[in-house]
């Protein structure tokens, strides 16, 4: 049985997930990255220079994201041409790929080294986690803003909210205004996961990752009408 929803609804909670799982891997994975993939290549150099440890899962992390995307690809091609329902399916690999993480974080975790097989098995599945949430994003809630990537989404709403206040014409101002409206939602859902998975973190450790996962339970179980 559905739950009432639709695909705005499914990347609000997506979006909390993408701020709450991103949190926490940065947290308890010496900085790992699940979710801004690139900004391993920040926190890798800090590494190098002051001699911190997860420089094996910074290094693997985009690769593994690479990968995993590109499965998926592979993989919704084929449900495609069997008239299977995609975005219901990869909200279900990416649910069973959440509780992954959770189990794995719990325990292994908390991890003294952050590139000891588990600690990297551990990262890694809440990499894949994120890289098939940008997938199934890309390809079923294009018209929507990334669940993700907020740098560009918040730039995006800066300019459309420059231009509401100065004023433009009656053509555009409603599209600007919708846009504006879906980017700070989506911005805000990003926010408060990452507020919610630090004040967790700090309480419970990885078993706040639990939350992650009855939040993508619930985008799963959504109606997804309108989706492409």
């Amino acid at each position: 049985m559905k739950t009432p929803g639709g695909p705005a609804a499914i990347a609000a909670l997506l979006s909390f997930n993408g701020g709450f799982v991103d949190t926490a891997g940065f947290l308890g994975l010496a900085g790992l990255f699940t979710a801004h993939v690139t900004g391993n290549f920040v926190t890798l150099g800090a590494a190098l220079v002051y001699g911190h440890h997860g420089i094996i899962g910074k290094i693997l992390a985009l690769p593994a994201f690479i990968l995993v995307i590109a499965l998926a690809r592979f993989a919704g091609a084929a449900l495609r041409a069997r008239k299977a329902p995609v975005l219901r399916v990869f909200l279900g690999v990416e649910v069973a790929l959440l509780f992954l993480f959770f189990a794995l974080a719990v325990t292994f975790g908390p991890f003294a080294d952050a590139d000891s097989p588990a600690a990297l098995l551990t990262g890694f599945a809440g990499i894949a986690a994120m890289a098939v949430q940008n997938a199934l994003h890309r390809v079923h809630l294009s018209n929507l803003p990334p669940t993700t990537l907020m740098t560009g989404s918040t730039t995006q709403a800066t300019i459309d909210a420059v231009d509401l206040i100065a004023g433009t014409d009656p053509e555009h101002a409603a599209a600007i205004r919708t846009r504006f409206g879906r980017l700070s939602l989506s911005i805000l859902c990003f926010a408060a996961g990452c507020a919610a998975s630090a004040a967790l973190y700090w309480l419970a450790g990885f078993w706040c990752l639990g939350l992650a996962v009855v939040v993508g339970a619930a985008a799963a179980l959504m109606r997804a009408d309108g989706a492409a």
